[in-house]
This record gives structure tokens, C-alpha cells and sequence, in this order.
């Protein structure tokens, strides 16, 4: 049986990713830090078997997409080449309840985020929305 690929209406996010003042303010060793500490919530949850057995690992690839998205080096297209992140999750059935489950270990990750990573608070907003948007783009099952 084919499975049927879901693409999202409203198509990828558009307009401005979260600030690139966030790498500047936080810093490259702090963003490996938030990722670390978000793989360690999704190793807790429902959406483990997604991901590969080295979390840390994962943890890392995550880290150098983000310190890209967030004003730093582009280490992610430097050891990986262009993001697409779209089609790097095709492979797993990503539906609306596992995006809720995402963002909710991002959300759990980013309590008290200015005390444990000097994320700056006056970016969190934004930061929020850009996730918002980024993980409805990745859903492609109903």
C-alpha cells in the first residue's frame, strides 16, 4: 500500500525566522546545550521511536541547524548540505499530535531558558512562533 503524502495549506513558512540577534546573545555553546537538554525530553516521550538509537548525536545535527537558523555559522550546511527539512522528515509519519508532542518538549526545554542558556527573553515570542510554523510544516500525515 502507497502512503498518502499530507502537505500542509498553508505551504512553508513564510516571512522572517526567529532573530539573529539569538546566536549572538546565547552563544554557539549554549545552543548545544538547549538541544541537548530538548533531545533528552523527546527520549522521554511518545515519539522516541522516531529517532535514531544516539540522541546525542541527533542532538548535535539538531544543535548546527539551529545555530544556523538563529544568526550563527552555517554548520549544518557546511556537514550536511541544504537543510530541507520537509523532505528529511518525509520518512516518518509526522501527524498533528506528534508535532503537539514536539513542541511540547520545546516548551519544556525553554522553562527558565534565560537562567540555563541565556536565551534572550525579549526573542522568546518570536522564537515560539518560528517553531510553531517550522513543525506544521513537517506534518505530513492527517
Amino acid at each position: 500500500m502507497n502512503r498518502v503524502i499530507y502537505t500542509p495549506s498553508g505551504g512553508p513558512p513564510q516571512g522572517p525566522g526567529p532573530s539573529r540577534e539569538i546566536y549572538a546573545l546565547m552563544g554557539e555553546e549554549n545552543i548545544f546545550k538547549m538541544m541537548s537538554d530538548f533531545y533528552k525530553e523527546l527520549e522521554k516521550s511518545s515519539l522516541r521511536g522516531l529517532f535514531p538509537q544516539d540522541m546525542q548525536e541527533a542532538s548535535q545535527k539538531s544543535a548546527k541547524f539551529f545555530v544556523q537558523v538563529l544568526g550563527g555559522p552555517p554548520l549544518y550546511v557546511i556537514d550536511h548540505g541544504p537543510p530541507r527539512m520537509r523532505a528529511r522528515h518525509l520518512p516518518f509519519e509526522i501527524d498533528e499530535a506528534a508535532r503537539q508532542v514536539w513542541l511540547g518538549c520545546f516548551e519544556k526545554t525553554l522553562e527558565n531558558a534565560k537562567e540555563k542558556y541565556n536565551f534572550p527573553t525579549e526573542h522568546r515570542d518570536g522564537f515560539i512562533k518560528f517553531l510553531n510554523e517550522f513543525s506544521a510544516w513537517m506534518v505530513n500525515k492527517t
